[in-house]
């Protein structure tokens, strides 16, 4: 079991930053891959980045290369996305997820944070 927590988020303007952390306890193995999701009502989950713990290695959706980052603390459990020029389509409710493995696929993750609200207006 793997539980996910959530923090940051919130409204800003177009161009401004946000960051947002997620703290997993739990199985640690179940949450090698730690990745981030957002979702706008009506719409598909899209996964915006991921990384593997064990190696570092990241991946992220074309819609966010060169704005979004996520960084990662093992010894915290903790993985963070520093999002820079932010643009009114990022507007969402953005998810943590945890798996073994990564995927594009959000049905491959079994476990996610509550969801954080990030608001971008122009």
């Amino acid at each position: 079991q793997v539980q996910l927590v959530e923090s940051g988020g919130g409204s800003v303007q177009a161009g401004g930053s946000l960051r947002l952390s997620c703290a997993a306890s739990g199985d640690s193995e179940s949450s090698n891959c730690m990745a981030w999701f957002r979702q706008v009502a009506g719409k598909e989950r899209e996964q915006v980045t991921r990384t593997y713990r064990p190696n570092g290695i990241t991946l992220y959706a074309d819609s966010v290369k060169g704005r979004f980052t996520i960084s990662q603390d093992n010894a915290k459990n903790t993985v963070w996305l520093q999002m820079n020029s932010l643009k009114p389509p990022d507007t969402a409710i953005y998810y943590c997820a945890a798996a073994p493995l990564c995927s594009w696929n959000p049905s491959h993750y079994k476990y996610w944070g509550q969801g954080t609200q990030v608001t971008v207006s122009s």
